[in-house]
């Protein structure tokens, strides 16, 4: 149901939960987890009443931290594989793009069937664009299926391509840098404790030396991690990550890596003395966000260069102290190439596109549904 008002919200809680000068105190967990947390989502997100959907998401997320599920950094997991503390494993990003609760549902349930280790839940600045998921929206989402599955611990979050226009950045460095700021720091009061900037968009190849050509990627990256050192909350330091090949260009290469990252940790230093730099590092090996479609709409196989992702991975961790390299664009690719990325000390692999697929390709997904929301998107989102 949809609630009318707070004070029917605050009802329905009665026996349940209540809330105690500002703070939520649950009378009985189970109950809240099985009978009430649905409709809390749900209101969080269709109420049309915005405060309705502001208590719900205030609910949901202080029962979450009652719960022990905590919105975190994975800073201290991706330092310690720097030290080379842990090995050989690969940790999957997964876009929410659709679907969210019950995908997000579905990854807790999974991981705990397998009983997995570290999982993050991301969302690029384009999907919150084009699925009009704003930070403050899909946190609570994500905590209320933790909550739904029974989930305890931390919950990584991340901000996916936090991207520069190149196209916009030329014609107002100013406007587009404040405008991708104000995302930052809509997404760390939300709880976006995991951060990937993505300035690759502003790599230059037309200059003669590898540290022009990376000069504006790792000089605007320095600013934006300034940026999220100085908005991070106390006892948090929030994992950045930066990027030195826009995916689906050329490959990265060692000469371009040792440039971004030898420059950036010198400019960060410069802009405040000591401050922690990024965590990880994403970069081009072949492959394409959403794969490369054939005349038949089929995903290409692509030919991945996975000496360039060991060699860029290894030196990133042993020279630079990082988890590693990113690898993004991967949910097309053969099912048995995935083994290969924790072989190849992969410290994070990004998947998105194959889920999207798996959720409107599926026999139970209503066709004329699906049609009404192809011609939706051909119609508003023709440029996507």
């Amino acid at each position: 149901m949809l609630f009318a008002s707070q004070d029917e919200l605050i009802q329905h809680l009665k026996g349940t939960a209540n809330l105690d000068n500002g703070e939520v105190k649950l009378d009985n967990p189970d109950k809240f987890r099985a009978d009430l947390i649905d409709g809390l989502v749900k209101n969080s997100v269709l109420n049309e009443s915005a405060d309705v959907r502001g208590l719900s998401r205030f609910i949901i997320k202080s029962a979450a931290h009652e719960m022990g599920i905590i919105s975190s950094s994975i800073q201290g997991l991706y330092d310690a594989r720097g030290r080379g503390e842990c090995q050989g494993f690969t940790v999957p990003a997964i876009n929410i793009r659709g679907m969210s609760y019950e995908l997000s549902r579905s990854i807790f349930r999974t991981a705990h069937k397998l009983n997995a280790g570290p999982f993050i839940f991301e969302i690029a600045k384009s999907e919150i664009g084009y699925t009009f998921q704003q930070p403050h929206e899909l946190v609570p989402v994500i905590l209320g299926a933790a909550i739904r599955e029974n989930h305890t611990g931390p919950v990584f979050i991340q901000g996916d391509h936090f991207q520069v226009n190149a196209k916009n950045y030329a014609s107002d460095r100013e406007k587009e840098i404040t405008g991708l700021k104000n995302l930052i720091r809509q997404g760390i009061e939300a709880g976006f404790y995991n951060i990937d900037i993505d300035t690759s968009t502003l790599v230059d190849l037309s200059k003669s030396t590898v540290i022009e050509q990376q000069r504006a990627n790792f000089e605007v990256g320095v600013e934006l991690t300034k940026y999220i050192r100085e908005l991070e909350p106390q006892g948090v330091t929030i994992s950045v990550g930066g990027e030195i090949g826009e995916v689906g260009k050329e490959n990265s290469n060692e000469n371009e890596l040792r440039a971004y990252l030898d420059n950036f940790n010198e400019c960060l230093d410069k802009a405040i003395k000591g401050a922690r730099t990024i965590s990880k590092v994403s970069i081009q090996t072949g492959t394409t966000h959403g794969g490369v479609p054939g005349p038949d709409g089929k995903v290409i196989q692509v030919n991945m260069d996975f000496d360039c992702l060991v060699k860029l991975s290894r030196i990133s961790r042993d020279d630079y102290g990082l988890a590693g390299a990113v690898q993004h664009g991967a949910s097309t690719l053969p099912r048995e190439l995935f083994k290969k990325f924790p072989e190849l000390e992969t410290a994070e692999i990004h998947l998105a596109t194959e889920f999207q697929n798996m959720i409107y390709d599926h026999e139970r997904f209503p066709a004329d549904f699906k049609d009404k929301i192809y011609a939706h998107l051909r119609k508003k989102f023709a440029s996507e």
